[in-house]
């Protein structure tokens, strides 16, 4: 753990929030800057960075959920046509590709306007819901990137649930 010598309170910043939630739960995470706390969770299928980011412009936390993927520019195609349908079946946040880096990341914010201070449930609830859909569809993502499959193919493996363990 590292930290920037900012000191806020979670009246002045969510981010007070999340440094507290991912102390109390040991989990790895740095101050990236006086607005962006990005903390290190290690999944069942990949290590996740999960960058929250305060945006005072706008009055918004934004959540983003990355994984060590990068998409070879042949497959970029199919997998904006697997964001498409992921996000189809998606009621909070959304997956986005991101051009520049080539990187699939889920995204969500939350508006707290007026002075309004994120709770601990808030921040919990975001942070759960960015690495559990990143944990559902990445085996999808896989497909389409090293296995050559279709997004329709690799949806029908990601919806897939299956129960206990082998």
């Amino acid at each position: 753990m590292s930290l920037l010598d900012i000191t806020l309170d979670s009246t002045s910043s969510p981010l007070a929030v999340v440094e507290e939630i991912a102390a109390n739960n040991d989990l790895a995470f740095e101050r990236s800057g006086e607005d962006e706390v990005t903390i290190v969770y290690k999944g069942h299928f990949t290590d996740y960075q999960v960058s929250f980011t305060w945006m005072p412009e706008i009055e918004a936390l934004h959540v983003a959920c990355a994984f060590d993927m990068k998409i070879p520019a042949g497959r970029r195609a199919e997998v904006q046509r697997l964001i498409a349908a992921a996000n189809e079946q998606m009621w909070v946040g959304h997956f986005d590709l991101w051009s520049q880096s080539g990187m699939v990341m889920h995204r969500q914010s939350l508006l707290l306007p007026r002075n309004l201070t994120a709770t601990n449930a808030q921040c919990e609830m975001m942070f759960e819901t960015a690495v559990m859909a990143c944990e559902r569809y990445f085996p999808a993502f896989q497909f389409v990137v090293w296995s050559g499959k279709t997004a329709t193919d690799a949806m029908s493996a990601a919806m897939f649930d299956t129960v206990g363990e082998a």
